[in-house]
């Protein structure tokens, strides 16, 4: 261990004094600028006439005037002087050099610029139509709207104000019109800014901010989907000042390092050393999932690039695909602004929060910007089951046996850590196809906790003011109470009618059928079970044969009519582990009422607590 880290140590010093650079800025786009203090010019900006026209992306075009100073141009002709960049928040900020920079507006065109104007809180600031009107001051009391341009006014007696195109609310009795603004930014006509001249304007792409926050550069790069990639920032470009404090940090880190491989390997002789590594690998298990953020809806529009790309809609709402500054791709669900969204919102979120599973979807984070809500998931990128076992239009998407079999046992796992694993049990009540995400290899996880419910482990059902789940899958309990009371064993059903719909790949209720008696397809599976026929799907060995049976029993006493004839979760994930020779054929579970009704113990009631 000693050898090895001695070796990295003579790599990394090399590194550190420049004898081996690590890839550099592109030619000609090394760091400059226009004079001794002032700002720093890099990618995504490029200096005009210093750098190469390809240093920088488009939009991002500054240039030096007569007096060295450093110059922001936008379009289609409004230049600014720059004061300050910060690459780290990428936010720049800027003044006129005449004081007022509302002389410009006429020739300036926000949409056709990659920034936006930040107002005095940080968000951007609305774009708008605006007119101005030169006024005489003649009427003093209008003077005081407050909504004047002091440095406008051109006479003596004269003043210049503005009025929003859309509302149009000023008193113009002694002004005449001047000009048309056409999508300028508010808070440069807005009361408390007409007389500042020092404003942000913020970019979000290219989104190097991550690269300079990890001191690393950021260039330009057209093969990155993103356009732009992180490098280290070679030492010849870096002051002798900061050479020196690497180079003392590799050899502090060498021998801090060599300290450290002496004590771990002293204690890896330890008789205790297994255990303690097995409590800190658990340690970070448990710890590894991140406590979901809460997100503005400013937020939500930058991560969604504006809501560019949509990944799914329904009743609740879209779903956007996003991107962290982080470059982590996340699903962006902006719900939709109804009564009883509220309610499905707080369930998701108190009940997410507290999920650390590798087979449920974790959530990132959440906004609650007054009546915008929505919700941040990780992405999953081969999107819900019920695309791979309902193919459409002739369209085979089978993902084989053994496939389907690993995702019925991580779908298990997961309701069963819902049950059983959390602080309050989880009841889901929503479990089918459509919320089961597959990851990119394809372990499933279990998504969109609209209509869950929590409660004590100690009691064994709930109760309901109405019905909830999606029909097909709601347990006969959760419609009549003549089957038994609400409790956990109500996504145990769920869970079976899914099983079944993996087997048969097909809708447990399909109308589509040629013959009636198959339109009910669990009833159908039953009887050829019961018989010992072939279930009609495509066996290809006896190892496939043998998984499809055991799906199918699992699920067959899943959907049990009574609540108490149903497996816990616990006990099915033990039975999908096993053989299935150990497996018994459930009972009927669409035997006459009659018959279901003789099979009923005397005293069949659970305890029930409140919503």
């Amino acid at each position: 261990m000693v050898i090895i880290l001695f070796h990295f140590f003579l790599l990394y010093t090399a590194a550190a004094v420049g004898l081996s650079p690590p890839p550099t800025y592109p030619n000609g786009c090394q760091p400059t600028r226009c004079k001794r203090g002032a700002p720093s010019v890099r990618f995504p900006f490029q200096l005009k006439g210093r750098q190469h026209e390809n240093c920088g992306s488009p939009g991002f075009n500054l240039s030096c005037n007569n007096k060295n100073q450093t110059v922001l141009e936008l379009p289609k002709s409004v230049k600014l002087l720059v004061k300050r960049i910060d690459y780290v928040k990428q936010m720049i900020q800027v003044y006129a050099e005449d004081g007022c920079v509302q002389n410009q507006l006429p020739n300036l065109t926000m949409s056709l610029s990659p920034f936006n104007l930040l107002s005095d809180s940080y968000y951007y600031s609305e774009l708008r139509n605006f007119t101005l009107f030169e006024c005489s001051d003649e009427d003093q009391s209008d003077y005081s709207n407050d909504n004047s341009i002091s440095c406008l006014s051109s006479k003596p007696g004269f003043y210049v104000k503005y009025t929003d195109s859309d509302y149009a609310r000023t008193d113009l009795l002694h002004c005449r019109k001047t000009i048309d603004l056409k999508e300028v930014p508010h808070a440069l006509l807005s009361s408390g800014w007409t007389g500042s001249n020092n404003f942000y304007f913020n970019w979000s792409r290219p989104s190097c901010g991550y690269c300079e926050a990890r001191h690393q550069g950021c260039r330009r790069n057209d093969t990155n989907p993103s356009g732009f990639e992180c490098f280290v920032i070679p030492i010849k470009h870096m002051g002798t000042r900061t050479k020196l404090m690497i180079s003392g940090i590799s050899i502090a880190s060498f021998f801090l390092a060599l300290g450290l491989s002496v004590v771990l390997y002293v204690h890896h002789l330890h008789k205790k050393e297994k255990d303690a590594q097995r409590k800190i690998e658990q340690f970070l298990e448990d710890y590894k999932a991140l406590k979901p953020s809460r997100y503005s809806y400013a937020d939500i529009k930058r991560i969604t690039f504006d809501f560019k790309e949509k990944l799914g809609q329904g009743g609740y709402g879209t779903v956007f695909k996003g991107t962290l500054s982080n470059d982590v791709s996340v699903a962006v669900k902006l719900l939709n602004n109804f009564k009883g969204n509220g309610e499905e919102f707080i369930n998701e979120v108190s009940s997410m929060g507290r999920i650390h599973h590798v087979n449920v979807t974790r959530l990132v984070g959440f906004c609650a910007d007054g009546y915008n809500r929505a919700l941040v998931y990780e992405y999953l990128p081969n999107e819900s089951l019920e695309k791979f076992i309902f193919g459409d239009k002739g369209e085979n998407h089978f993902l084989g046996w053994e496939k389907l079999h690993e995702i019925a046992l991580g779908i298990a796992k997961g309701i069963e850590y819902l049950h059983q694993g959390c602080e309050q049990r989880i009841l889901h009540f929503d479990i089918k196809p459509h919320n089961i995400l597959l990851d990119q290899h394809f372990n499933p996880k279990i998504s969109d906790f609209g209509l869950a419910k929590l409660c004590s482990k100690e009691q064994s059902a709930v109760s309901m003011t109405a019905a909830r789940g999606t029909m097909g899958y709601i347990a006969p309990e959760v419609l009549s109470r003549n089957f038994g009371n609400v409790s956990y064993k109500s996504d145990v059903y769920s869970f079976g009618m899914m099983l079944l719909e993996m087997v048969g790949g097909r809708k447990n209720i399909d109308v589509k059928v040629e013959h009636m008696s198959q339109v009910y397809f669990p009833e159908w599976v039953y009887n050829r079970l019961d018989k010992g026929e072939a279930l009609g799907m495509s066996i290809e060995n006896e190892e496939h044969d043998k998984i499809a049976k055991k799906l199918t029993i699992v699920g067959l006493w899943s959907i049990q009519w009574y609540p108490v004839d149903r497996p816990s979760m616990k006990s099915v994930v033990q039975m999908l582990e096993g053989e299935v020779e150990h497996l018994t054929v459930p009972p009927n579970p669409f035997a006459s009422k009659d018959e279901m009704r003789a099979k009923l113990p005397i005293n069949r009631e659970l305890p029930t607590i409140s919503e």
